[in-house]
């Protein structure tokens, strides 16, 4: 289960002005038929104005500001020789830091929420932050704020969001920067903190990609029902199927499994997809014969000490994207994004609540926050998903109603979606700002 999840604070604005950067797709490959797209009649990008802004490769986090880094000529951050810019005490030891700022981000509208993606690789005995500004139109500056203090493991470092970071432009929701004011922040930029315990020789923690995803949603307890488009009828991919209920009363001191594993659980299912789970060796602390046991690393991977919870948006993406290859969080406008995306041969992890009959089918009957993975769609249009809510795998795969999935997506998280994917499965082309 994910936290509850809230509408948007404020209307949209009239129009989307941000060009963000996005993942290159490899040379010579192709895009996704333009008629998996969104439809140019419709309106749903000016009404809910998004863009998704990233630096991946060397000319990209060449433009930022580094400050005890380097860009290594792989395309990644790294500490710079020399002595630190900073030490940080955590829990008793003591780190160097070295640090990167990107640009700032003026994305053409009042932002009132943002949620960050990386790509990291952290060696013993390292870690990273990463941080969040804001600027507002009259031309205040906000604090850095915290969206978590991140390591691939959990041996030496505790994993956490942190809590209590108010000020008078912003604050931090476990995972989602939100301004505080309804005219919202005019733009952003990005901290990264590298860090090393002082002493140690072991490698650099590095930064393979770093972006933000950021929006202004109307507040509106539903949403007209999408066109489904042609591309995308009766296309269905071959995602496996696992049940996170199996798991239930699995390791408390990663949530305890069943209800609270939904977003591992999706998570790990789209990684199969791609043929891209941990080595056997990364889930040799699950006993044999546990059924799925990269499902309890995930969620070991995943956990977040001070949330108490696997279902941190960014964690999750965090710990597919090296796996993968590529993994971010954005926000769709609506289904007909997500068909983009599966006739690109791309599966969407997709954040949903709903009440009690308001999502026919669905093997619980409510839920404040719930991870389901859009596989494919019926020849009507209708969305068919892996729901890890089932009992077992066998009652896994299911079919929604569109309408009444867009509103249990749509309003209730925004749209929110894990992109995970791999170099044999390029984004969706065309002009979107969201990805």
């Amino acid at each position: 289960m994910r936290r509850p999840l809230t509408a948007a604070l404020a209307p949209a604005l009239a129009a989307v002005l941000a060009i963000p950067l996005g993942l290159t797709a490899p040379a010579g490959a192709s895009a996704a038929p333009a008629a998996a797209s969104v439809a140019p009649g419709e309106s749903r990008a000016a009404a809910r104005p998004i863009t998704y802004t990233q630096w991946d490769t060397v000319d990209e986090l060449g433009t930022g500001t580094p400050a005890g880094t380097r860009v290594t000529t792989a395309g990644r951050l790294a500490l710079a020789p020399g002595a630190p810019v900073a030490q940080r005490r955590y829990g008793g030891t003591t780190y160097d830091v070295g640090r990167w700022s990107s640009p700032w981000v003026s994305p053409g509208f009042g932002l009132t929420e943002l949620v960050s993606s990386w790509s990291a690789t952290t060696p013993r005995n390292s870690r990273i932050e990463v941080e969040v500004r804001g600027r507002s139109a009259a031309g205040s500056t906000s604090s850095w704020d915290s969206l978590g203090r991140w390591a691939s493991g959990d041996r030496f470092v505790r994993r956490t969001s942190v809590a209590g970071q108010s000020d008078d432009l912003a604050d931090v929701a476990v995972d989602t920067w939100r301004a505080r004011d309804a005219a919202g922040l005019t733009s952003w930029q990005l901290r990264v903190s590298l860090m090393r315990r002082t002493g140690a020789s072991s490698a650099s923690p590095t930064v393979d990609t770093i972006g933000a995803m950021a929006s202004r949603l109307p507040t509106v307890s539903s949403v007209t029902t999408s066109r489904p488009g042609r591309a995308a009828r009766g296309v269905v991919l071959d995602v496996p199927r696992m049940s996170q209920m199996v798991h239930d009363g699995d390791y408390t001191e990663y949530g305890g499994g069943g209800e609270a594993w939904c977003s591992p659980t999706s998570t790990s299912m789209v990684l199969a997809y791609y043929d891209a789970l941990p080595p056997a060796t990364a889930s040799a602390w699950v006993p044999q014969g546990h059924v799925d046991p990269w499902v309890d690393q995930a969620a070991r991977a995943t956990y977040d000490t001070a949330y108490e919870g696997t279902g941190n948006w960014p964690f999750n993406t965090a710990y597919a994207a090296p796996l993968a290859g590529h993994a971010f969080v954005t926000r769709l406008r609506s289904l007909r994004e997500a068909e983009a995306f599966v006739v690109a041969g791309i599966p969407v992890v997709a954040s949903i609540s709903f009440g009690p009959g308001e999502l026919t089918g669905a093997p619980i009957s409510s839920t404040n926050g719930h991870l389901v993975v859009v596989v494919g769609f019926t020849a009507s249009g209708d969305v068919v998903v892996n729901d890890p809510a089932a009992q077992r795998r066998a009652g896994v795969r299911r079919t929604y109603d569109r309408g009444q999935f867009e509103n249990a997506w749509l309003p209730r998280s925004g749209g929110l979606a894990y992109v995970i994917t791999d170099d044999a499965h390029p984004l969706p082309g065309g002009t979107p700002t969201n990805w």
